[in-house]
């Protein structure tokens, strides 16, 4: 059970989920998740937080939806995993108040233990930092 405060600062929610237990956040599965108001993770960079759906600011993280080879689809899993486990043990988004170029809002999120979810995904070889050419998981 994960306990969920949202607060209003200077226009931008900011929302600490305090999990009872450390499980990792739930895959994104289904339609309709904005009005199911759901929280949940797509891949390494992209959630839906209280039916918003977010992107991590600067970050890339391998495609699990159209993957380019096997090497990325297996670190887009990893990735998406990693992150799950992260939050799972407590998080703080901080909206920038702007989108991305699909419409996500783009975000930071602070864990728990202090690090930057982004950066420690990248430090994990988990994620790359964007902007970005080419495809680092495929070899190109």
């Amino acid at each position: 059970m994960k306990i969920g405060i949202a607060l209003m600062l200077a226009g931008f929610v900011v929302t600490i989920n305090h999990p009872a237990e450390a499980d990792p956040l739930p895959v994104c599965t289904g339609g309709n998740r904005a009005a199911r108001h759901l929280t949940c993770i797509v891949d390494g960079d992209t959630g839906w937080e209280a039916g918003r759906k977010w992107r991590l600011e600067l970050v890339d993280a391998p495609e699990l939806s159209h993957p380019e080879c096997a090497a990325e689809k297996r670190l887009a899993v990893a990735s998406r995993d990693r992150l799950r486990e992260m939050m799972g043990k407590g998080y703080q988004i901080h909206w920038s108040g702007e989108s991305g170029r699909y419409g996500r809002a783009l975000v930071k999120i602070d864990l728990s233990d202090g690090r930057d979810a982004g950066d420690a995904l990248i430090r994990e070889n988990l994620a790359q930092p964007w902007p970005n050419r080419g495809n680092v998981w495929c070899g190109r």
